[in-house]
């Protein structure tokens, strides 16, 4: 086994990791626990077979007390025109206000869905893992929403700020 990189601390860690452009979603919750969201990049598609999600929560942040108590969870998925929706929900405003900057629907699991957002991801948790400072969700989607007359711009996260992609110009085929 090597020895530990002594450079490798927390700080340089988390500077390196702002060098990852990242795509932007909201994941939200509701149910006994309560309603609650958070902004999130720590996010990834672990498989298609069943659809799942890896989604993950810092166990330090005031959304995570109802997100381990409920068992659903919706990732949505955002356009750089919900910037604000992020910002709030990334800690802008306080908890109690972030649901009040958009409009909200519900899709299986009761979870709020961002009808606005490039795409929907309605899912219940299967498996849960610490590690760490998170909380690793592994979560199989039940039910997916598109909006593809919204497709707009991909919101991301890179160099601690929000930047956009644009949309491609011709849709993907096989």
């Amino acid at each position: 086994m090597l020895p530990p990189d002594p450079a490798l601390d927390a700080p340089a860690y988390r500077e390196a990791m702002a060098r990852v452009a990242s795509a932007v979603h909201l994941v939200t919750t509701d149910g006994p626990g309560g309603r609650a969201g958070f902004t999130a990049t720590a996010v990834c598609s672990v498989s298609d077979s069943p659809p799942t999600l890896l989604v993950c929560l810092n166990r330090s942040t005031s959304a995570y007390p109802a997100f381990r108590a409920n068992d659903a969870v919706c990732v949505n998925t955002l356009s750089s025109e919900l910037r604000s929706v992020a910002e709030a929900f990334g800690g802008a405003l306080p908890r109690s206000e972030r649901f009040g900057t958009a409009r909200w629907d519900t899709l299986a699991t009761g979870a709020p869905t961002l009808p606005d957002a490039l795409a929907v991801f309605d899912c219940r948790i299967v498996e849960r893992s610490a590690v760490g400072t998170h909380e690793i969700l592994l979560c199989e989607v039940v039910a997916l929403a598109l909006r593809p007359e919204r497709a707009g711009t991909s919101l991301l996260y890179a160099g601690r700020r929000y930047r956009t992609l644009p949309p491609a110009e011709e849709p993907v085929s096989d």
